[in-house]
């Protein structure tokens, strides 16, 4: 195998998502290349994004019903269609549209009911990929995900984006917001009662 063919495997094992037909790579995915960086070092998530990750799950376990729910992590994949497939950082499904006959070993190809994305982990550094945040959520709410929440940590915001309203809404995340079913969440909160500070 040549050099050549080495790298094409690398690129292609560095691809994070599919969308409108483009290859989405990890962030960081040029050092892997340049043989700065292994791929494990940009695939993996930072403390803190694998901290809120286990704070939504906890939520979703505690709260939400789970005869009713089937709760995903680990960057859970969504085929959509043959130009886009998709990860979520957490989701959640209805046992009603994903049933056990549409559970196997390829990606989902029904909406989740909620998505949560922490952090914007695909290289966006191309001027064709910066409205990729918006993309995406608009991707996933034609598909007919209800709710789409994106956590930034470095500005301590979240956004949240439903079917239901005409506005997409951005805010501080120091503020009770509802997940599913009357249950919410207040990442300020949480992260100031476990004494985790984020930023200066």
């Amino acid at each position: 195998m040549g050099k050549t063919s080495k790298q094409k495997v690398l690129l292609e094992s560095l691809v994070y998502e599919v969308l409108d037909g483009r290859p989405l790579y990890y962030r960081g995915y040029e050092a892997v290349l340049a043989g700065k960086k292994t791929p494990e070092e940009i695939m993996g998530s930072s403390s803190l994004q694998w901290v809120l990750v286990s704070y939504f799950m906890r939520i979703m376990f505690r709260s939400l019903n789970e005869k009713k729910y089937w709760f995903a992590s680990n960057e859970a994949g969504v085929h959509i269609d043959h130009r886009n497939n998709l990860s979520h950082d957490v989701a959640i499904y209805e046992k009603s549209i994903l049933t056990p006959d549409k559970i196997n070993v390829h990606y989902v190809d029904v909406p989740a009911k909620v998505v949560i994305e922490i952090d914007v982990k695909a290289d966006i550094s191309k001027i064709e990929d910066f409205n990729y945040v918006n993309k995406k959520t608009r991707k996933l709410l034609d598909f007919g995900t209800s709710k789409v929440i994106w956590v930034f940590t470095d500005t301590q915001q979240i956004m949240i984006a439903e079917q239901s309203a005409d506005a997409w809404l951005t805010m501080d995340w120091n503020r009770e917001l509802e997940l599913l079913d009357g249950q919410s969440f207040n990442i300020g909160r949480y992260l100031a009662e476990e004494g985790i500070k984020v930023g200066d």
